[in-house]
Order: structure tokens, then sequence, then C-alpha cells
């Protein structure tokens, strides 16, 4: 298991909630209502894409800087994979697990939330990766390379066992398909179609707080990629829950029990089988979100009564979901950053887990961090609603764009509103579920 599995679904102790959990959904619910209100009411005139893109801030870093940054990107992915091969196969005390899950991985997703797409100019695989292509790209694949990358991404992260030498192993080989996919279809296709980092954290950046220019998701791979930024996450913190290991080992267990004997008599048997449902869920989250989204975009349609596609609207309504991916992504894993991410000033002057100090770092923030477990679950509820109090201002904006007037786009977004609350539902359920164990 990797860090953000050993750390991302618990307190360390049981927390009871000090007032009943239907308060929360209740006061969450009336949040996102009022916000809906206070939108509609003050956000009259449509918002032209060249007038939110006026909106941007741009930064230029100085060329020695990027040049420095560049180099140590190359550095870092170098070190780790190197710490990995060689290194000590503690996971606490190997550079490249806390360094590669906590900080590229969720430190780089925050500085793009704030900053933009700052991953692009830093990204190692394409400062390693040259070549124009032999073939060209075929446009019908879309972002669906991108999307099957990010889905085998978050399987090695849940069920993958992944250790040093594992995630060494794994860094090498995809260092590699980098190299390989560049060569055949080029960096410009490849990069923007495959490399799954850069799709994920170029989302992340559109959505910046402090970089925000228009955005319109333009193949239904992309949005099916932006729904599973939402359904992993969700499926994350849902996989563990006592209800979820429940629904397999009460209801779907004793069905393979005829073929596969009792749990305790075919264990490895039953644990492949929970591990291939697990996957299953796993692959299909996304499909299911985007049902669910589908149906929501239709009666937005209907309230509207508008003349265009429901393919359409899906497209131009998608962006709004990704401040709720974004919450969901810091609610579930930011206390990574306070606990662990800090641990990477020592690991810097030990990178291989030998007793060395390179730094004169190896003995700094030696001592466990525990956060408040009340602070951690407040500070989770309100980064959903306001979450998804942002994706209720931005479909509004969308709205008013698509519909022109105010009353058909507020009759729009009532539907909106409504798959708001359900997503807002579910997030909390899901963190306030008690932890078990997987079979």
């Amino acid at each position: 298991m990797t860090l953000l599995g050993l750390f991302a679904h618990s307190f360390g102790r049981i927390y009871n909630l000090p007032v009943p959990f239907w308060l929360y959904v209740y006061g969450a619910a009336a949040a996102l209502a009022l916000s809906f209100v206070v939108v509609a009411y003050f956000v009259s005139a449509p918002v032209t894409p060249h007038a939110a893109s006026s909106h941007a801030i741009s930064f230029a870093a100085p060329r020695w800087l990027a040049l420095c940054a560049r180099a140590l990107s190359v550095c870092a992915l170098g070190l780790c994979i190197a710490t990995g091969l060689f290194g000590t196969s503690n996971p606490f005390a190997n550079f490249n697990m806390t360094c590669f899950w906590i900080v590229f991985v969720l430190g780089c997703t925050y500085l793009c939330a704030l900053f933009g797409d700052v991953y692009a100019p830093i990204n190692p695989w394409r400062i390693l990766s040259r070549g124009d292509g032999v073939v060209l790209y075929p446009e019908r694949l879309g972002y669906w390379p991108a999307l099957a990358l990010y889905v085998a991404f978050i399987w090695i992260e849940l069920f993958g066992g992944v250790r040093p030498f594992s995630l060494s192993v794994a860094l090498f080989a995809y260092t590699a398909l980098n190299a390989v996919g560049v060569g055949v279809i080029g960096a410009r296709d490849w990069f923007r179609y495959c490399e799954f980092f850069s799709v994920f954290f170029r989302l992340i950046g559109r959505v910046a707080l402090l970089n925000r220019s228009d955005f319109q998701i333009e193949r239904m791979s992309l949005v099916v990629f932006a729904l599973f930024m939402l359904s992993s996450t969700a499926f994350d913190g849902l996989r563990d829950t006592v209800p979820w290991v429940n629904l397999f080992s009460m209801h779907l267990a004793p069905a393979l029990t005829p073929l596969l004997g009792t749990m305790t008599q075919s264990y490895p048997a039953m644990h492949a089988f929970y591990v291939g449902w697990q996957t299953f869920a796993l692959v299909v989250s996304p499909f299911v979100y985007l049902g669910v989204y589908a149906i929501f975009i239709a009666a937005a349609k209907s309230a509207a009564r508008s003349d265009r596609s429901l393919r359409e609207l899906m497209l131009r309504f998608a962006f709004t979901l990704l401040p709720i991916a974004l919450a969901y992504n810091v609610t579930h894993y930011y206390t990574l950053l306070m606990t662990q991410g800090v641990k990477i000033v020592p690991l810097v002057s030990d990178p291989f887990g030998r007793g060395w100090n390179l730094f004169g770092t190896a003995d700094w923030l030696r001592a466990p961090i525990i956060p408040n477990a009340g602070i951690v679950w407040h500070v989770q509820v309100a980064l959903i609603v306001l979450g998804h109090i942002a994706s209720v201002y931005l479909a509004h904006v969308e709205a008013l764009r698509l519909f022109g007037d105010r009353r058909r786009a507020t009759l729009s977004q009532l539907p909106m509103l409504g798959l708001m609350i359900l997503f807002t539902t579910i997030g909390l359920w899901i963190l306030a579920q008690p932890i078990q164990g997987g079979i």
C-alpha cells in the first residue's frame, strides 16, 4: 500500500461527530441553496469568454529560475528511481515514496490549483522525450489513452502494494513509455492526449484561483476523465469503509461459497475475487457518474427549453465539475502534506535511508504530527461545501452564456443544484463512515 493509502483514510483513533450527521447534510444543502439564490440574483449578465479571460493573471518566471526548476524536476525523477532501486525498502525512510506520492502527486496538484498549470514547463518526461513522431495521432482516440493510464495509476496506488523498489520500476517503465509515445506520435499530441499527468494538471490549472482563464472541454473522453477525477477519489474513500466491505462479505461472498468454499477455506481465491470486484467498481465508476451527470443535464435542458443537443450541454457544463474534483482531492489528502509531506526535509539529507546527513537536516521534523480529528473533519466539510459552491457559480455563469437570459439560466440550474447537493451528500457520507480493512 502507498503512503496515500496508509494515511488518507483515518485519524488514528475513532472520532465521534459532535452533532448528528444529518445536521451536516442539511447545513451543507442549505449553504448550497443560499449560494444558488445569491448567484442567481447578483450574476445577472452573461460573461463572455473575453471578459472571463481578462481576469487571468500571468506568471512569467525568470529564465534562470525556469531552467533550475526543469533541472530539479529531472533530478528528482532520477533520484526517485535510484533510491527505490538501491535504497532502503522502508517506505517511510526512502526518499522516493514521499517525493513522488506526496510532494509531486499532491503538492503539484495544489500548486496548479493556485497558479495554473505549473507542471507543463517542468514535466520531466517531456524534458527527457524528444521526437516529432512517425504517425498522425488518430483523433477518434481523443483522451481515452490518458484515461486508461489514469485508471491504471489509481489501481496501482490502491491495489498494487507499491513499495520503494516497485515504485522505481514503475517510474522507469513510465519514462520508457513516454519516450516511445513521443517517438511514435510526437510530443505535442502525446502530452496533450496521452500522458495523463499532463491532462490532469492541465484540468486543475484551468480552474486555478490566481490564474483563471476561459476553458471549454471539447471531447466526451475528457468529460469522462474529469468525472474519473471525482469518482476515483470517492471510491478511494469508500473502498475500506464498513458498508462497502460488508457489501462484499455479507452479500457477494456467500454467493461464491458454493464454488470456492468458505472464506477461511479459500482465502486466496476469495481475495482475488474481491480485488477483481474492486477493480470493476473503480473502472465503471466514471461511467456511473457520467450517467448521473447526463440525467441532470437532460433535466437542465428541459427546464431551459433549450434546442441545444444533450452532448453539447454535457461538454459545456463539464468544466464546472472541476472545483468539486479538486475539493474532493484536497479534502481526502491534504493532511498528508502536514504529516508526511514535511518529512521530505530530513529525507533529502538521507534519501537512500543509510544514515546519511548530507545537508544537516536528517534529524529535523522527526516527531510525528497528529492533526486534531475535530479540526480535520470540519475543514473537510468546509472544503466540500466551498468546492460545490464554486461549481454552482461556474455553472450559472455558463448557463448565462448559453441561454442568454437570466430566467432560463436560473431554471436550468435548478437540476444542477440538485446534482451539487447529491454530490455533497455522497462526499460527506463517505467521509463520515467508519473504516474497516478489506478482505
